[in-house]
């Protein structure tokens, strides 16, 4: 049974293996129906499972997260033998717009776009208040989290000639294959990754204890030239701290991907606060994985680990259950 609306536009994919499964697309469906439906699922491809639907999906055998995040999968409530897998894909294309938000607001790009839309020519030949530009190679990069989407900012950044720098969990993990850090330290050395940093990117996972990890200490110890860039989940920073930073101009800058709440809350974008009203944030609508190849590519996985799991073998990307809880 698939209930998410993205992957569900890539039939084709998952049902590419030519396995005499039964596919139930579901996406459309009204709440009731797929509630019913879920009662006789064996396996469940979705973005979210609250409670309601786990208790109605009695005979689950494999819950397949269409994307890396498991955070709105109700996980307690699943049976003791069924698993949950997640996939990814999305790392390159989310490293890209980490490095297209860093050149457009050190560049000054929306700033500029706007002069020229309203008739003002604005360059340091025309104005000594305009700025001169940074290059990328002249930029420190500082990580927080070092996952798949990290470890590919760092790679790509690195190859621009920037001077990458990272905190994570595990410090003596070291650095990735392929990539390159002038510095790596663990989560309690965060407050010297920031002050040395120009641009802040974050990309841990959001659970107890990196809810909130970026608030308004941590604001204070960075540069004010310094740009956030926030790719992991809203929760992780303080939306009230950034807030204020931003408009203070603590900070010189944001690019917010990600957010504190849902769209379909009525509010856009979807925070408590009016990021919107602000001149010095790029805003992008949880958009920065959205290449084709990333979905593709998940609805390979998801459709390789129905066949695994239909012929009894191992699947790939398993979320530990501990964890997951």
């Amino acid at each position: 049974m698939v209930t998410d609306p993205i992957i569900s536009r890539f039939e084709d994919q998952l049902k590419h293996d030519g396995g005499a499964h039964h596919w139930t697309m579901a996406a459309a469906w009204s709440p009731e129906r797929q509630l019913e439906a879920l009662a006789t699922a064996d396996v469940v491809v979705c973005s979210s499972l609250g409670p309601e639907q786990v208790a109605a999906a009695s005979r689950l055998k494999l819950v397949h997260v269409t994307g890396a995040g498991y955070d709105r999968i109700f996980v307690p409530g699943l049976l003791p033998g069924t698993l949950v897998a997640n996939t990814f894909h999305h790392a390159r294309p989310i490293a890209e717009h980490v490095l297209m938000v860093t050149l457009m607001l050190s560049r000054n790009v929306i700033a500029a776009d706007r002069a020229v839309r309203g008739g003002r020519w604005r360059t340091i030949a025309t104005d000594p208040e305009v700025p001169f530009h940074p290059t990328l190679s002249g930029i420190t990069m500082g990580l927080v989290g070092m996952g798949s989407i990290g470890s590919e900012v760092a790679r790509m950044a690195g190859l621009l000639g920037m001077d990458v720098r990272a905190v994570r969990k595990n410090p003596a993990a070291g650095a990735p294959d392929g990539v390159a850090l002038s510095w790596i330290g663990g989560n309690r050395q965060l407050p010297e990754l920031l002050a040395a940093s120009d641009v802040v990117v974050v990309t841990a996972p959001l659970d107890s204890s990196t809810r909130g990890l970026i608030g308004a200490a941590e604001f204070a110890a960075m540069k004010p030239s310094a740009l956030l860039i926030n790719v992991a989940r809203g929760p992780v920073v303080d939306q009230q701290a950034l807030f204020d930073a931003l408009q203070s101009r603590r900070i010189a800058g944001a690019g917010i991907d990600v957010w504190w709440a849902s769209p379909a809350d009525g509010v856009l974008p979807p925070a408590e606060l009016p990021f919107a009203s602000l001149d010095n944030t790029v805003l992008t609508p949880h958009h920065s994985g959205h290449a084709r190849i990333t979905f593709e590519r998940r609805a390979a996985d998801i459709a390789a680990n129905i066949g695994r799991l239909a012929d009894g073998r191992e699947l790939i990307n398993v979320v530990p259950r501990v964890w997951a809880s």
